[in-house]
């Protein structure tokens, strides 16, 4: 029996799983139809009223190109979701392997068959469960621990060795990978015999999933972050009117073709990305700071911040410049941890390539590189080196890259700052992300800040529940505003005047939930830790 798809309005095919039966293109059409329903009709052209399916149809047909283009909107709509999205697992040692007795870590991220074996999989997820059954210590993180608990629990015989396959997806698809269980809780990580390493179970079960060809169509197009970024330059009024939450009929409809649950914030994207701005206005370094013409920096721009927050960049650039770091701004293209979200390790290792390619470069002109996100550090300092480890200038990269936080900390250690830091009397909390906590280097956002003069600094070290596109679409989003809430509850006892995240959409998500409970913050906005030390010394732009 034929089981091919096809798009209801256009009868082109579609992949097995795309949304709602509609095609990138139609569904592009149905946006664009709504985004100027209203206009008045010009005198004389009046016609019988038709519906929206004809309405998709005559648009595509007189307008193919416009179409072609929107179609790529739309994804644009949701492509900044993906920049932290899944969070990249940390591995601390070469000898942290995938299950006891099957290929290390370093061999198994290149797909090497018992990796992507299922049967060996699924005794190793009952391996891991059962170890995990038997000790509880991580029931208060994500909801993977209490979802694999409470199945057990019910099952008819309480035990790991009677549960369905299927039933395991809950649990998977519950899993952040924000590293924390496997950093902070679990007692049989390596070197522990019993090699335990839960995130990354999770991503090999992903892994299969995806060679099976069970992937989401829409998650497919969002991880393809460079792409959606550079198309969305042109109509970000359109991508940004469509995404604000305010706008209830389209959010509305992205809910239903998309599975982007309509409470969820989504970030904005700026026609002037980081690299152009940066381009444009030029920087004088600080010639009396102690660090002058000791340092250089290439600060590897990142997707998130060159196409959602250059702000945040331009902020990263003046305390550099300030603190008498020369800078270059890198952006060779996105790291790829999208795609590792997805399972994509092929992507991976390309992206890997060529953005390496081009930081080493930069690293023979003895520039250090610097990430302003904390999951591109990750990535950058860990995981590359995992999918790519015969690459030289992986490991280059790997030896050269540093958090944005800690290279302020470094120098400040080393060389020492200028004067002229001003007290913010209203105070900062900080939310030390997950993926700054993965990299083992301490919490650099809180040493910077308490930098400042007179200034409280309160630190919260537990997981927002975010997790990119986990915090975002519509059968997690509500189990993200869970898993945060120890978090929210911790900001609003304090209410300081700012609050910040060295993971852009943490912020965002934190600041959002307040503003929906009715929480009367001073915070104006999400910040990243670095945009206090720009207000400090005076070099904000407001």
């Amino acid at each position: 029996m034929d089981t091919k798809k096809t798009c209801k309005e256009c009868a082109a095919e579609l992949p097995a799983n795309a949304p709602q039966g509609l095609c990138p293109r139609c569904l592009a059409g149905m946006v664009m139809s709504l985004a100027f329903a209203g206009q008045p009709h010009s005198p004389g052209m009046e016609s019988p009223p038709v519906g929206v399916a004809e309405r998709i149809r005559r648009w595509c047909k007189h307008k193919p190109t416009i179409a072609s283009l929107s179609a790529a909107v739309v994804l644009d709509l949701f492509a900044g979701l993906v920049t932290n999205n899944g969070q990249a697992t940390r591995i601390a040692s070469l000898e942290r392997s995938v299950s006891a007795g099957i290929a290390p870590v370093m061999e198994t991220l290149q797909a090497v068959s018992d990796f992507a074996d299922a049967a060996k999989l699924d005794a190793e997820m009952r391996r891991v469960f059962d170890i995990c059954h038997g000790c509880r210590r991580c029931f208060n993180l994500c909801d993977s621990f209490p979802r694999l608990f409470d199945l057990i629990d019910s099952s008819p015989k309480e035990d790991v060795e009677h549960l369905a396959s299927e039933d395991f997806k809950p649990i998977v698809e519950a899993c952040t990978l924000c590293d924390m269980c496997f950093m902070t809780k679990c007692p049989y990580v390596p070197p522990h015999p019993f090699m335990l390493d839960f995130p990354h179970l999770m991503l090999r079960h992903r892994f299969v999933e995806a060679k099976k060809g069970k992937t989401e169509f829409v998650q497919r197009q969002l991880a393809e972050m460079d792409r959606n970024g550079t198309l969305a330059r042109p109509v970000t009024p359109l991508v940004n009117w469509a995404s604000d939450k305010k706008n209830k009929p389209m959010r509305a409809l992205m809910e239903k073709t998309a599975g982007i649950d309509a409470k969820a914030p989504l970030p904005k994207f700026h026609a002037r990305t980081f690299v152009s701005a940066a381009k444009q206005e030029e920087n004088e370094i600080n010639k009396s700071a102690p660090a002058f013409s000791k340092r250089k920096a290439a600060l590897y721009a990142t997707c998130f911040v060159n196409y959602n927050k250059p702000e945040t960049g331009m902020d990263a650039r003046a305390v550099l410049n300030h603190i008498g770091v020369e800078t270059r701004i890198a952006y060779p293209g996105c790291c790829g941890m999208p795609f590792l979200e997805q399972a994509e390790l092929e992507r991976v290792a390309q992206n890997a390539a060529k953005v390496s390619k081009e930081l080493c470069k930069l690293i023979d002109e003895g520039y250090d590189i610097v990430a302003l996100t904390a999951s591109c550090g990750l990535m950058l300092k860990f995981e590359w080196a995992l999918i790519c480890p015969d690459n030289p200038d992986v490991k280059r990269v790997q030896d050269n890259v540093f958090d944005i936080d800690e290279y302020v900390v470094d120098v400040a250690k080393k060389d020492g700052l200028p004067t002229g830091l001003t007290a913010l009397p209203e105070g900062v909390t900080v939310h030390l992300a997950c993926h700054a906590r993965a990299q083992n280097m301490g919490p650099k956002a809180a040493e910077m800040l308490k930098m400042i003069p007179d200034t409280p600094v309160d630190v919260i070290e537990r997981c927002s529940g975010h997790g990119g596109t986990f915090g975002v679409v519509k059968p997690t989003h509500d189990v993200a505003v869970k898993v945060g809430k120890p978090v929210f509850k911790a900001v609003n006892a304090k209410l300081r005047g700012h609050i910040v995240s060295d993971c852009p959409l943490a912020a965002v998500h934190i600041v959002s939930h307040l503003e929906s409970k009715g929480a009367h913050t001073p915070a104006r906005e999400p910040e990243h830790p670095i945009q206090i030390m720009a207000r400090a010394f005076g070099l904000k732009k407001e």
